[in-house]
């Protein structure tokens, strides 16, 4: 297969980039082509997953210090702790990570035995088939935070950015927490290199598109973005908008996402009449094609049914 071709574009808007990408990446994403999110009120046909990926699990995570519900959830997702994992810290600022490097403490205290840390700045070393080698074994990824932009520059449309695909592909789990989170999604929120201010930087606007027709914001209530991913949505309606708070994940297998962790997810739509906010709390769950929440699990004799409380203030 050849390696995506969808480097940032500055002059390129964001209908260009989507196009782009569903017509060149040889992997999953390319099946989306003939699946249209259905309008509300609709008959709904789906032939297979609209926005999250076919095969296998994506975590994304709202940064900030995140609790073992969501470790070991990801370990667990990988295929325990005797699985391999690869870990690529590159969002972060340092020029070298050790295999001791504390952004591992995380995986090691779920239980993961088999890490693996893989670092480079040069989208041409990213490119190499030694560089990918140890992500064509692994069955988990996962992205540290850090900057969006560093992601972008070493690894969008090279085979690192392809083998990622593929992973999922066979079933495994690519997950992310801060920058690490954002990078998943089709639309790169916060990507200006200048600084995270900018919530659209027009040379830095494709994430890697593992999470279809999204946009993804960190640190929501922690920072006071819970309004900021509305501009996003303001001039491009068509895409989801996520926004996870710190020590919270959202847990993607298919198009059904599950809040995991101690604070909320915010998930923004505005494609029909009424711009809507829903709320999601651990474990509840949420279509993110039909952009409506699902059932809830309760204990026996208890009330069985779904809401969608407004954001807090």
């Amino acid at each position: 297969m050849n390696a995506p071709d969808v480097r940032r574009n500055g002059a390129s808007t964001l209908l260009v980039a989507f196009l782009i990408a569903v017509t060149a990446l040889p992997f999953s994403a390319t099946d989306l082509r003939s699946q249209e999110r259905p309008e509300s009120g609709g008959t709904e046909t789906f032939d297979g997953p609209v926005i999250g990926p076919t095969q296998g699990t994506l975590i994304l995570a709202g940064g900030g210090r995140l609790g073992p519900e969501i470790w070991s959830r990801f370990v667990e997702l990988a295929g325990g702790p005797e699985a391999t994992i690869v870990v690529i810290p590159t969002a972060g600022a340092e020029d070298t990570f050790s295999d001791d490097w504390p952004g591992l403490d995380g995986l090691r205290a779920a239980g993961a035995e088999q890490l693996t840390v893989l670092h480079t700045r040069d989208p041409e070393v990213a490119d190499s088939e030694e560089f990918i080698a140890p992500l064509l074994e692994a069955s988990g990824v996962w992205i540290p935070g850090g900057r969006q932009w560093r992601l972008v520059d070493a690894y969008l449309g090279t085979r690192t950015h392809e083998a990622l695909f593929q992973l999922l592909e066979r079933g495994g789990v690519v997950g992310g927490t801060s920058a690490g989170a954002s990078i998943l999604a089709s639309f790169l929120v916060r990507g200006d290199p200048t600084t995270n201010q900018v919530v659209m930087s027009d040379e830095y606007l494709d994430g890697f598109g593992l999470l279809n027709g999204t946009a993804v914001d960190q640190h929501l209530l922690v920072r006071d973005r819970e309004e900021d991913l509305w501009e996003v949505l303001e001039l491009n309606p068509e895409l989801l908008g996520i926004g996870l708070d710190e020590g919270t994940a959202l847990v993607i297998q298919g198009d059904r996402g599950e809040a995991l962790g101690v604070s909320d997810v915010l998930v923004y739509d505005r494609s029909g009449p009424i711009p809507q906010t829903h709320l999601l709390r651990n474990g509840e769950a949420f279509d993110l094609a039909r952009r409506s929440h699902l059932p809830v699990a309760v204990p026996h004799g208890a009330e069985h049914g779904t809401s969608s409380p407004s954001p807090r203030p």
